[in-house]
């Protein structure tokens, strides 16, 4: 059996388990601050932890469970990773360089079970959820790859909008926003991290509750349930009956803006009429929402194609005259494997033919 990451554990859950472990309070503070400022890569590197709480550290945890399997360099300095766990599954994690900062895309599940008709991540059906350690370490691979260039450059914005659905990861996505929040570790603040969801309504309550300053994004892709049904499983699971409840519940409880996610694929959701029927959806919240217009990245195997970029300019057009917010998302890493899913599933179909050739 694996050892766990000890990424995993929150500052409080550190420190609680150091002292049943007999070990003194202040050691928890040692090292945590040799694993989210110094950033070490062994456990004894951390010079000034005693051999004890080493040896208690190295019997019970590990600091890297995951391998870099691949990397793609785009020329905008976008970096996609494809990490290798210990149970050799694969994730993908993505780097991008924007005015505001560095910005990790981290995956929360191996696979998906969420069914988006046009997304790569949701090839694979869900093999199992991702430790908090693991997700954790996505940003601590990233930024070690950063401290390795000697640039002075750290994350700074995180986006969990990787393979899988964060909020069918509940627990393990909470304690890793807990971990990279934390001012004592990472820092990164609360309101530069945005997770997003298909729409989990019951989780989005929970969410609310949580009283926590991270932005909420929700993939809607479409204004109607007959459409989004189409094109999104979950919404039988949840129709938007159930869900802008769910929604008003959350911008009342937080106050907060949320993000609307809004893929244009054309000829299916790219028309005027579906932007005028989002106006409509929108319009008792728009004074805290903004969409977010994505030109589609074409996967393999599926029968969608990137709406015309007339459509997606009069889609944008339809709303702002209807006072909604929006904008069209800038293109990050278009000359590598774009949408999230192609890298990972790319690898999986390597690696099945590598067998049949050699059986």
């Amino acid at each position: 059996m694996h050892k766990q990451s000890i990424y995993g554990l929150t500052y409080d859950q550190l420190k609680d388990w150091l002292v049943e472990s007999g070990q003194k309070r202040f050691r928890a503070d040692q090292v945590w601050d040799w694993l989210y400022r110094k950033r070490v890569k062994s456990f004894s590197n951390m010079k000034n932890v005693n051999k004890d709480t080493i040896d208690l550290l190295e019997e019970n945890y590990v600091i890297q469970t995951l391998s870099e399997t691949v990397k793609q360099e785009s020329k905008d300095g976008t970096i996609k990773f494809l990490f290798e766990l210990q149970d050799g599954n694969h994730i993908e994690t993505v780097l991008m360089r924007f005015d505001y900062g560095l910005s990790v895309c981290v995956t929360t599940q191996v696979g998906c079970n969420i069914g988006c008709s046009f997304c790569a991540s949701g090839i694979l059906r869900k093999n199992r959820d991702l430790t908090s350690g693991e997700i954790v370490e996505q940003i601590m691979n990233v930024q070690h790859h950063l401290d390795d260039q000697e640039k002075d450059e750290r994350v700074s914005h995180i986006v969990v909008m990787g393979i899988g659905e964060p909020f069918d990861n509940y627990d393990n996505t909470l304690d890793f926003l807990r971990i990279v929040n934390d001012q004592k570790g990472l820092s990164i603040g609360a309101r530069h991290i945005t997770v997003s969801t298909s729409g989990l309504a019951d989780k989005i309550y929970e969410f609310a509750d949580e009283n926590l300053q991270v932005n909420l994004a929700l993939s809607i892709h479409a204004p109607n349930n007959e459409l989004r049904t189409k094109i999104m499983k979950i919404n039988r699971a949840y129709p938007l009956e159930k869900l802008m409840p769910a929604i008003d519940y959350y911008l009342e409880k937080t106050n907060r803006r949320i993000t609307f996610e809004y893929i244009l694929l054309d000829d299916v959701n790219d028309h005027v009429e579906e932007a005028k029927q989002l106006a409509e959806l929108l319009k008792d919240k728009r004074h805290l929402s903004y969409v977010n217009l994505i030109p589609y990245n074409p996967v393999a195997d599926h029968p969608y194609e990137r709406s015309r970029k007339q459509n997606i300019l009069n889609f944008y057009e339809t709303l702002l005259e209807n006072n909604i917010n929006c904008g069209v998302r800038v293109e990050q890493g278009s000359d590598i494997d774009a949408a999230c899913g192609q890298l990972r599933s790319k690898q999986i179909e390597k690696a099945k033919k590598k067998k049949v050739n050699a059986s």
